[in-house]
């Protein structure tokens, strides 16, 4: 059973943003302070990535842990009513997410993929300065995992 009326629930819902969000404007600050510069949400792409880095032929997805089913990570927990809406809805999520990553691949970008929980204080740190290493590599990678 919900704890919120359906009014509520739909509005908390509506209030949930989809590009601009606080972790990919964390990313975006770190970047641009160290010189870099980006496109956000270029819609010229597959899937609209979050951040464009065209100098370096590389993309950055920030993924929220529980839209995107942040398989082992203590943020994404499948809600226990209407699971099965919502185990679809992850799926199709995780699903549309390969589809974009090798789209991009095929294109000849390199792809990075940072999960929320790893913009959290204890691994903000390394996680910026990981994601500055791989975007300065100029190897082709197939999708990466910060």
């Amino acid at each position: 059973m919900d704890v919120h009326s359906k009014e509520t629930r739909s509005y908390n819902m509506s209030r949930i943003k989809s590009s601009n969000t606080k972790p990919e404007e964390i990313v975006r600050k770190y970047l641009f302070s160290k010189g870099f510069r980006y496109r956000k949400n270029d819609k010229r792409l597959p899937g609209t990535p979050d951040i464009v880095l065209p100098k370096y032929k590389t993309i950055i997805f920030v993924n929220c842990c529980f839209w995107h089913g942040h398989e082992g990570c203590r943020f994404f927990v499948v809600p226990k009513t209407n699971t099965e809406f919502w185990v679809n809805k992850i799926e199709a999520n995780k699903q549309r997410d390969s589809r974009k990553t090798n789209d991009l691949q095929s294109l000849g970008w390199k792809v990075i993929v940072v999960w929320e929980c790893q913009l959290k204080s204890k691994k903000l740190n390394d996680t910026l300065c990981n994601i500055e290493s791989k975007v300065k590599d100029g190897k082709q990678y197939g999708e990466e995992f910060i």
